[in-house]
């Protein structure tokens, strides 16, 4: 695996344009389906995994190449681009511009938010699918790191081509991408490696599946094998809800080809928390902890969304916790799948259960980015230059870095529109976005899913359309300073759970009354 650097050329004297319009949409990514391998459903874990990450992802000759390179000079300068347009990616653009190596941040497709806020140039016509127009981009432009924020441009490959061309990419290459691809490569990687996970057998038979269920009892967990946009995960409570959810995948094919092949996994009881990691292929350096909120309603009830609100630290992740994940989870990981062939360099997110019954964590599922919405707590409290440490973990020099965070904590409320995360309608205006970020100290909102009228008025154009993220001296200050920012906001057609961090504050929490009633 190699990372190359580019020499910058007149980066500096670049002349952007932040008020980009937005006229096209990228087309949809290419579907993506394996490396998968199947269970023995009666006998022991796999014992071997295939990967051929060294045939896309080869070493360059150029300069910075391993952990023994010389580090980079602390007067480089470069210009990053950043490849996707949801709330992650803001949240990523607003750190980078912090960031005094940075001499320029691009954001491709963006959105309206990021370009609006000056937090990075939206070029809302640069085909990300087509890695082809990525590269040519980036050289036009002097580009010398790129990161990318979504997980379907990395399964699909954009990392491999990036490097294949001598570009810098920060993001795992398509085969190391099948720890969030596919559940099942994942969960054989676990079985193989000895990583902490929950019991499950793989089916593509619905009958078989079912027999399954029935034999193991309810509460029990249905999950898709591909990416479904955060929604392929049932807890069914019952076993009609169970077998509902395997009819729902392996016969009406509700999720497609992600859904061709379940995970039918045992229910584990405890509290959920968010475990991110740098890697650089072999070494490993963890982030801040921070937990989030999956369920759609108040209390953590109703349906899993792709995240309702999240905050930072999360107590629940002691120091000892942390240094038990790093050395039962994150370390075999990373040593498994460089074992493998697949190296991986990135953003290891561990979805974690902390047990009741033991206490301990057991690994429930890996993204392989940043996750949204716990990205915007970590980056408005991070200190270090993210683009320096993103070039250090490209170089393999995570060895060599340590990461300065804010004192207090931060915590993100999701505003989404109603209906998610089902059906919801598009379009409704939002107001008072200027108004909600001057409420308060250190309020920022992070623009996940919004357009642009022809009026200039900000619109709904997304299930998850805002983050309204607070920092303060604790949890209990950040809570109210983003509650704050959300009253302030107009916008009828959305909605949002009043209860973030119920979990960690010691106090129940307000019930707020805002105009979006």
């Amino acid at each position: 695996m190699g990372c190359a650097t580019l020499d910058l050329v007149g980066a500096a004297s670049l002349k952007l344009n932040t008020n980009t319009h937005f006229l096209r949409s990228p087309k949809p990514f290419l579907s993506f389906v394996g490396p998968i391998r199947s269970r023995n459903l009666n006998g022991p874990s796999l014992t071997f995994l295939t990967c051929h990450a060294h045939k896309s992802r080869p070493s360059v000759s150029l300069r910075a190449q391993s952990t023994s390179a010389a580090p980079a000079p602390e007067e480089e300068r470069v210009v990053v681009l950043v490849i996707g347009g949801g709330g992650r990616e803001h949240a990523l653009c607003y750190a980078l511009k912090r960031s005094p190596s940075c001499d320029a941040i691009f954001c491709a497709p963006g959105n309206p938010g990021i370009s609006n806020s000056g937090d990075a140039t939206c070029i809302s016509d640069l085909d990300i699918s087509d890695s082809s127009a990525v590269i040519s981009f980036c050289r036009k432009w002097d580009v010398g790191l790129v990161v990318v924020g979504p997980e379907a441009p990395l399964v699909a490959g954009l990392v491999n081509d990036l490097l294949k061309a001598g570009i810098h990419a920060f993001g795992p290459s398509s085969e190391a991408a099948a720890l969030e691809g596919s559940k099942n490569f994942m969960k054989s990687l676990c079985d193989k490696y000895g990583i902490p996970t929950a019991e499950y057998q793989t089916f593509t038979d619905p009958s078989a599946a079912k027999q399954y269920i029935q034999k193991q009892g309810v509460p029990i967990v249905v999950k898709a094998d591909g990416l479904a946009a955060g929604k392929g995960v049932i807890v069914a409570m019952t076993l009609d809800e169970a077998f509902e959810a395997v009819d729902s995948m392996l016969v009406k094919g509700s999720f497609g080809s992600a859904g061709c092949r379940v995970i039918v996994e045992e229910y584990l009881e405890g509290e959920e928390a968010s475990f991110f990691a740098l890697v650089d292929g072999e070494n490993a350096i963890p982030l801040e902890s921070a937990q989030d909120h999956k369920r759609v309603g108040d209390g953590d009830t109703g349906p899993n969304t792709g995240g309702m609100g999240a905050y930072s630290p999360a107590p629940i992740l002691t120091k000892e916790l942390q240094d038990l994940v790093m050395k039962s989870i994150i370390y075999p990981t990373v040593k498994g799948m460089s074992a493998e062939g697949c190296k991986f360099v990135g953003v290891l997110y561990a979805g974690l259960m902390i047990e009741k019954k033991s206490g301990l964590p057991k690994l429930i599922e890996y993204n392989v980015r940043f996750g949204d919405p716990e990205c915007q707590v970590l980056m408005v409290r991070l200190e270090s230059d993210l683009a320096q440490v993103l070039l250090a973990a490209c170089r393999g020099q995570l060895s060599e870095v340590s990461l300065n965070w804010s004192a207090g904590s931060a915590m993100v409320v999701v505003m989404a529109s109603k209906g998610y995360p089902g059906p919801y309608e598009k379009g409704s205006v939002i107001r008072n976005l200027d108004e909600a970020e001057n409420v308060a100290p250190s309020v920022k909102v992070f623009h996940a899913g919004t357009a642009l009228d022809p009026d200039g008025n900000f619109i709904a154009a997304g299930g998850r359309v805002l983050g309204v993220t607070a920092k303060g001296r604790d949890l209990k200050e950040a809570c109210d300073r983003a509650y704050q920012g959300v009253e302030e906001i107009n916008w009828p057609g959305g909605f949002y759970r009043r209860d973030i961090g119920w979990r960690a504050l010691p106090l129940p929490l307000k019930q707020f009354v805002t105009r979006l009633n």
